[in-house]
């Protein structure tokens, strides 16, 4: 009879793209495929786009209100992007890490910055758009920002991708299908790293290798 799994801490996903990139899109497709993820849900200043749902998509706060969270020291990181805060709950992801659940944070590649300081072992991933022409397109195909936000997200873009070959693995987001692919497998693959399959299967390998 097989000796059961020892339980380890849960591995903390990041992935950070520049807006218009399908960041979102995939993550919430890979959310779908792999359940054992959990998303951090972040606190930010920005007003909600139309659908967005408090405690579902973010956690909409006045920017008092988050400049206070930051001096109690309730954020794991934070930053300032495109003229909003954002931040992600210290307590939310620890919690979850160690229930043993995987955690993915979508954010920005300052905040990325930050949690590679207070959490080394962190898996990154940077998404790419195909081109310029098609990150324009789907900005602008979204309808719901305003053409001066447009042109700030577009101008701030490059200096978001000039960050890229800092994150673990980079993946370009052409055809959907594909992009989501690669992404499932960067998850898979970190799961069958063999520092965490010897804590998930300690007894096991006691097991299989005691002398009969």
């Amino acid at each position: 009879m097989s000796a059961q799994t020892s339980s380890t801490e849960g591995t903390l996903f990041i992935v950070a793209a520049p807006s218009g990139a399908g960041k979102s899109t995939l993550v919430n497709a890979l959310l779908a495929r792999e359940p054992g993820i959990s998303l951090s849900i972040s606190h930010t200043t920005r007003p909600p786009r139309p659908g967005e749902q408090y405690g579902r998509h973010y956690y909409f706060v006045e920017r008092a209100e988050f400049e206070r969270e930051v001096t109690q020291g309730i954020f794991l990181e934070h930053a300032e992007v495109h003229g909003n805060f954002y931040g992600t709950s210290r307590k939310t992801v620890q919690d979850l890490l160690q229930q043993g659940r995987d955690v993915l944070l979508e954010i920005d590649w300052q905040g990325a910055t930050q949690i590679r300081k207070a959490k080394p072992d962190v898996v990154s991933v940077f998404i790419l758009p195909p081109s310029r022409a098609e990150l324009e397109r789907r900005l602008r195909g979204r309808g719901s920002d305003s053409a001066e936000v447009i042109e700030r997200r577009l101008r701030n873009s490059r200096g978001e991708i000039a960050h890229a070959h800092e994150f673990d693995y980079i993946i370009v987001n052409d055809r959907f299908e594909e992009a989501l692919d690669g992404l499932q497998a960067i998850v898979r693959t970190v799961r069958q790293r063999s520092v965490l399959q010897c804590l998930r299967h300690e007894g096991l390998i006691r097991e299989l290798l005691a002398e009969t």
